[in-house]
């Protein structure tokens, strides 16, 4: 006959079981990232090694961004109301990329990543508050780096001014050149 433990010695004193209680600060835990979080990304990580999320969250850490393998229903309850965007999402093993800092460079280092091991995919997730399907994630991802897009806005604000100052300089320039002509034309007399 097996001997029995007593229950005593697996409940603390405030009732709660320490599963319960692990599951409170994972879903207190959870809701303090996504409250940092600038964006956030829900991953299918199935076929990735454990060797792979290793590095995947190295260079990750780097971009000021963190990958966490989250239990689908834990993540829900840390999203409150904004849970209702993400039900869809959440249906199988999860990995969710907290971006902190850049809310792009993180989920294209990811997504990269997944294309290159062949495994894994994005599954959705939210741009501060607004939901976002697979395929915008996708196509997030797909968006020129920051740096990249101020660079296109700057070329482009600056290029009506380049066009105004060539028109209104482009008679005075006809002037000069005809000015040189008729001097030219006076000094080979």
């Amino acid at each position: 006959m097996k001997k029995q433990m007593p229950t005593s010695d697996f409940v603390p004193q405030g009732g709660t079981s320490p599963g319960k209680q692990k599951k409170i600060e994972t879903v207190a835990n959870l809701t303090e990232k996504l409250a940092k979080a600038k964006s956030v990304v829900f991953a299918d990580y199935r076929g990735l090694k454990h060797k792979q999320l290793e590095d995947v969250r190295k260079v990750l850490k780097k971009l000021q961004s963190e990958l966490v393998i989250v239990k689908n229903r834990l993540l829900l309850r840390s999203l409150g109301e904004k849970s209702k965007g993400a039900e869809s999402s959440l249906n199988e093993p999860t990995a969710a990329l907290f971006s902190y800092e850049d809310e792009v460079a993180p989920i294209k280092e990811l997504l990269k990543y997944f294309k290159t091991s062949g495994a894994g995919k994005a599954k959705g997730g939210f741009l501060g508050t607004t939901a976002l399907t697979q395929s915008e994630v996708e196509r997030l991802a797909a968006l020129p780096a920051r740096k990249e897009l101020l660079s296109q806005l700057a070329g482009q604000l600056q290029a009506p001014l380049s066009g105004l100052h060539y028109a209104l300089s482009w008679n005075i320039n006809k002037l000069v050149w005809g000015l040189n002509a008729v001097k030219e034309q006076k000094g080979a007399n």
